[in-house]
């Protein structure tokens, strides 16, 4: 029997070719017929797998979400388990930074982004951070991750310096950020991300210490 010119449909094929045309069009331009003209299949072939686009979309975000690890919060170490949780987080997101709006408003009832939300919110209220503190901290870290992935800084520049050098004196290197845009990029991330836990250490600090001075009037005899 001759061999199919045409690979066989799977889940995996069609999440692939969705990926790459996301990469390369943009969310927005994502439709079933042009995934399936990609395929070189009718897209009717592709709803066996599956029904709608929203479920494609939901299974690709699974396995996004999926390569992001929280296991670092099961050392006990609140700042390490965080800074590993927003570095892994965003080294899933920037790979395909235009499926990150959709990552950012679709539903949160996925079980990947409940088991992260769940290790972190846990590993940080073990480490004796409030619940509502936590809760703000989860969030205030996916703001961070998903902000820097979303768009590039340093690809908003072109590389001609006359565009720059007479109207806007002080950016006069702005041509050459381009060049260096996954630097940069990386770089500006990692900044915001300590500057954000460090912030974090003085109020946890703060916290801490409230804590303990209530610990010793509860502990003075009346």
């Amino acid at each position: 029997m001759a061999r199919p010119k045409v690979p066989l449909l799977s889940r995996d094929r069609i999440r692939e070719a969705a990926l790459t045309l996301l990469d390369r069009d943009g969310l927005s331009d994502l439709s079933m017929r042009k995934l399936a003209a990609e395929l070189g299949v009718q897209a009717a072939s592709l709803y066996g797998h599956y029904p709608t686009k929203d479920d494609l979309l939901d299974d690709i975000a699974r396995g996004i979400m999926s390569r992001v690890d929280t296991s670092a919060f099961d050392e006990g170490d609140w700042r390490h388990g965080l800074t590993s949780w927003a570095r892994s987080y965003r080294a899933a997101l920037v790979r395909h930074p235009n499926f990150v709006p959709y990552l950012a408003s679709g539903p949160g009832n996925r079980d990947e982004n409940l088991r992260a939300a769940d290790a972190v919110h846990g590993g940080l209220v073990s480490a004796g951070w409030p619940p509502r503190d936590a809760t703000l901290i989860g969030a205030s870290t996916r703001y961070l991750v998903m902000g820097s992935t979303i768009g590039s800084f340093s690809r908003g520049f072109v590389d001609d310096v006359q565009v720059y050098r007479d109207r806007y004196p002080h950016l006069e290197q702005a041509h050459l950020l381009r060049a260096k845009a996954d630097e940069i990029d990386t770089d500006s991330f990692e900044l915001a991300l300590s500057a954000f836990t460090d912030g974090l250490q003085l109020r946890f600090e703060a916290i801490t210490d409230r804590r303990s001075r209530r610990q010793v009037r509860r502990a003075k005899p009346t």
